[in-house]
This record gives C-alpha cells, structure tokens and sequence, in this order.
C-alpha cells in the first residue's frame, strides 16, 4: 500500500521529515518549520491500488543467476543498493510506487519488468563558469571510475524527495547527495539555486549484470563551493573549461590514458551542454529551459 497523492500546496524544507516509509498529511506539518509537529501521529490516507511498491520489512532483492549477497559488492555500496528506495515511474514521468536501488540497476529486471525510476544530474559550475566534473569510485556498482558531470543520483521514496511542485524533491535529494557524494555543505547550495532545464529518458548497461534505466533530471547550479569528496563516492574531480572538456571527450573517443565517460554525461553533453553553457555564461539560462519535454535519447 501507498500514500495517496498529496493534495494543494507543499512547501516542505530539505530535512527529512518521514522515516521508515511512514508519510504525513501536508495540514499535520508545523507551518512555520516544515517538520512534523510531535502532537500528530496521523498518517496518510491509504489503499490506493495498482501501484508497485515493496515493503522495508518484506522487500527482497532479486536473485535472478544470483545470492543475494552479492560478495564481491563493497560494503557502503551493498548498504545502499539493498536500503535505498528509487522512485519508480512510467515514460510520463508519473510516480508508480517505489523499488530498492539494487532492483531497479539489475539489467534483467529491467529488460523484463521495464524498470524505470527517477534520476537526477547537477551540472555545478563555479563562478569562472569552469564545469565541475567527477570520477567515480572504484567500488562504484555502476559506471565504475567513469567521468561524469557532478553528481548523478536518484531521489529516493521519502517525502521531502516526492514534492513535485518546482521539481523541489528533485532538488531536495540533489542537495542530499551533494553533500553525501563531494562534501559540499547544503547552506553553499541552496535549493533555490538548482535550475531545472530538462529531463531525458534513457536505458544504459553497465556490464553484463548492471545498468541504468532513468527519467533524469538535468539540473544547472553556479556556485563556489567548498569541497571534501567521499573515496567511496568519488575517486577524483575536476574543474573544467569548454576546451579542457572537448580535450576529455577527444580522449575518450580515441580511448587514450583510459579516460571513460558515463553514457548519461555524453548524451547531455551530445544533445544539450555546449548551447546551455553558452546561455549559461550569458545570464540567461531559463529562457532554454523545458520541463515539459521529456527528451527520449539512445
């Protein structure tokens, strides 16, 4: 069983208001603190049907070809695939209930049940308009030690991340994850700072086991941030200009010095990047904005 929607206006701040799945009513909420007033207890309603969901005391990852340990899987990133809860949508962006992060990056599942939940990518330049760029961890279960655009994640099924109005859950679990991912304390990136620009849909194996399959939020922030990367996050990061980045893209394509990219950095960078760094630098990045769309990108 799941949450109805919520109805009217939201405005919730960034912290997490709802633990073990448990949600509340937007009217038991303190107005002037956002968080839930000690007094009310009361859950949502419940009992709408049809969507897919798994319960924290019941959800099992799958164990199609294997044990469900996963031995080789680095201690940090087994916590996370089995704990974390990715939001599961259809190809209109529509919340359908919710899976673990481990269900919903295994290719067959994907292929078989059409998997698909809701990402998000920052694009965080500093104020010289210099792109900051990382390379995941060697532990990483996707995408290992690829480069990629600075952060790349998903919200999860709490309800500070499920707020659709202004994509503030989106924003929400991108600030979360800057944090968690590069260290960068959430007062140097206010929610209100992310600009949405877009969204993609689009399907990507890591290796023969794992792979991606999102609706991704492309999300543009200018910043000076400080920064403290997590080794089991992030293995290196840089800041790069326009030519720095097309030098990093020639050596991926030729396959120089090991440089690999992730496929959802190469298809914004291929459809999207070079034009909003240009409006971007100019001031005006909201006149190319477009959450209406949802660009369907192979």
């Amino acid at each position: 069983m799941v949450p109805t929607r919520m109805s009217g206006t939201c405005f919730l701040s960034t912290a997490v208001i709802s633990t073990n799945r448990i949600f509340y009513s937007p009217r038991h909420l303190n107005p002037s603190t956002g968080l839930l007033s000690p007094a009310c207890r009361v859950s949502w309603v419940f009992g709408i049907s049809g969507l897919r969901t798994f319960s924290s005391a019941t959800s099992k990852p799958s164990t199609m070809g294997d044990t469900i340990t996963d031995s080789a899987m680095d201690a940090v990133q087994k916590r996370l695939m089995f704990e974390d809860e990715c939001v599961l949508v259809d190809e209109q962006d529509r919340v359908i209930g919710h899976d673990s992060k481990y269900n919903c990056h295994l290719m067959e599942k994907i292929e078989s049940e059409n998997l698909l939940h809701r990402a998000f990518s920052v694009f965080l330049f500093n104020t010289k308009y210099e792109l900051l760029l990382q390379q995941r961890s060697a532990t990483k279960v996707t995408f290992p030690l690829v480069w990629t655009n600075t952060c790349c994640s998903h919200p999860l099924y709490r309800e500070s991340e499920l707020v659709e109005e202004n994509c503030l859950g989106v924003r929400n679990a991108a600030q979360r994850k800057l944090l968690d991912e590069l260290g960068i304390p959430p007062e140097e990136i206010p929610v209100d700072e992310f600009v949405p620009l877009g969204r993609m849909l689009y399907k990507a194996p890591s290796d023969g086991k794992w792979g991606e399959h999102e609706v991704d939020y492309l999300l543009f922030i200018v910043r000076n941030v400080t920064l403290k990367p997590n080794p089991d996050e992030v293995a290196d990061v840089k800041y790069v200009g326009r030519e720095q980045l097309k030098e990093l893209l020639r050596k991926a394509d030729a396959g120089e010095d090991g440089v690999k990219l992730s496929p959802w950095f190469r298809l914004v960078v291929d459809n999207f990047l070079l034009k909003w760094w240009d409006y971007l630098e100019q001031g005006n990045l909201e006149e190319v904005a477009d959450m209406k769309t949802i660009h369907r990108l192979k």
